[in-house]
């Protein structure tokens, strides 16, 4: 089973009984108390699982009247002091639009504290606040992909009350985009708020960017965050309590009896998933399969490890073979013979899953793509694993409910 993948790429290796960095299923509870003997930070919640999976450095939030270079020291200031208590979790720090705007000189100070502390870019998010002027787009987005190239991931805060044309998120592709506290602070009583920060949340996933919603105090604002889809989210009514431990509310569904015979999830079936990026040539495609017979399928992934195309193997080496097929596609990107992804999430259920399989008549025995919360690739699990499995669950004794046809080219699954 391949290694669980995280919101934030590991930290370095956390104590045992340290909480992981993953955003992946913890238990209800954080695994371990909260290092909230930190000064300075708040933990981010998965809402689902309760997991904390990042820390926000609430010492380096310097809004939007940043000056650029001091504010930078503050921040780097920050990173040397979550560093130096142990705190191994990926940290999210504010970062003035101005001081991106200055240039690379500017930000040498945040390049040294990680340097110095041992931690990676890659372990951070910069959440981008405070407005530009037009006239410093240009060197704005610059600034971003210097940053990006060196390992950051960028975020762009204060949706909802910033002065931030919304086509920064277009332009700036943020990995994270962070609702304003301001805005969140009226969720639950105004409803014209509340569905502006809804819409906001929808216009930052349609973008390609994960839903920070920060300032949760009441449950009313957590069912709303919820409802809205939004996975992460930190604030007063997420922080540890007495036990060290955060609890998050979570609410109670009431178990369907169709739910009790779908069998187990899909990430009891997981087997690791060969991974290309998207742009790779047709060339490199039968290079990988070339070198391992029992390789069924390649997943195509995009800069976060999200799958956006999948290549079966036997329609994608007869294309190859075909007459004039290496001239054709043999150097142009691999994409061009690939099918749409077919994922499920890693808490799918078995039969679920092949319902899914079953939607195409003409890939039913394709392999399926897991995901994790945030949509990166944890593996495949082919369908034939999920049919014995379906298969052995009716023929348990005292097995009841309907009985699931078996699937075959041609038949569409319930």
């Amino acid at each position: 089973m391949p290694t669980n993948t995280h919101l934030l790429p590991p930290a370095a290796a956390a104590p045992a009984g340290a909480a992981a960095a993953s955003f992946t299923a913890p238990d209800a509870s954080f695994p371990g108390p909260l290092p909230g003997s930190v000064p300075g930070v708040v933990p981010i919640v998965d809402l689902d699982t309760g997991g904390v999976i990042a820390l926000q450095a609430a010492a380096g939030d310097l809004g939007e009247g940043g000056s650029g270079h001091g504010d930078v020291v503050v921040l780097a200031r920050t990173v040397l002091e979550v560093s130096r208590s142990e705190a191994l979790l990926p940290l999210v720090l504010s970062l003035p639009t101005r001081a991106v705007i200055s240039g690379s000189a500017a930000l040498a100070p945040l390049h040294e504290a990680l340097r110095i502390s041992g931690r990676r870019p890659r372990e951070i998010i910069l959440v981008l606040r405070g407005g530009f002027a037009e006239e410093d787009r240009r060197a704005l987005l610059a600034g971003l992909e210097g940053l990006r190239a060196i390992g950051y991931l960028i975020a762009v805060g204060d949706l909802g009350t910033a002065h931030v044309p919304p086509d920064l998120l277009a332009d700036a592709s943020p990995y994270l985009a962070v609702l304003s506290a301001g805005l969140m602070a009226r969720v639950g009583r105004d409803p014209r708020r509340t569905a502006l920060a809804e819409s906001l949340a929808a216009l930052a996933r349609d973008a390609g960017a994960h839903v920070l919603t920060p300032g949760v105090a009441e449950e009313a604002q957590l069912a709303a965050v919820r409802r809205w889809g939004v996975r992460l989210a930190q604030g007063p009514l997420l922080v540890p309590g007495p036990s060290g431990r955060v609890h998050v509310p979570l609410p109670v569904v009431e178990p369907e009896p169709a739910g009790l015979l779908l069998g187990p999830r899909v990430q009891e079936f997981l087997l690791p998933a060969v991974t290309l990026p998207y742009e790779a040539t047709a060339e490199e495609a039968v290079e990988t399969f070339s070198g391992e017979p029992s390789i069924t399928s390649v997943i195509l992934v995009d800069e976060y490890q999200r799958p956006r195309g999948s290549l079966d193997r036997s329609r994608f080496l007869l294309a190859i073979a075909s007459r004039y097929g290496h001239a054709l596609h043999g150097r142009k990107p691999a994409a061009r013979l690939a099918d749409p992804v077919r994922a499920v999430p890693k808490t799918t259920p078995a039969i679920a899953a092949m319902q899914v399989a079953g939607r195409d008549a003409e890939r039913v025995y394709d392999d399926l793509a897991v995901i994790d919360e945030v949509g990166r690739c944890m593996g495949i699990v082919r369908v034939s694993d999920l049919i014995r499995q379906v298969a052995g669950m009716q023929e348990m004794p005292g097995a009841q409910g309907p009985r699931t046809a078996p699937v075959t080219h041609g038949t569409r699954l319930p």
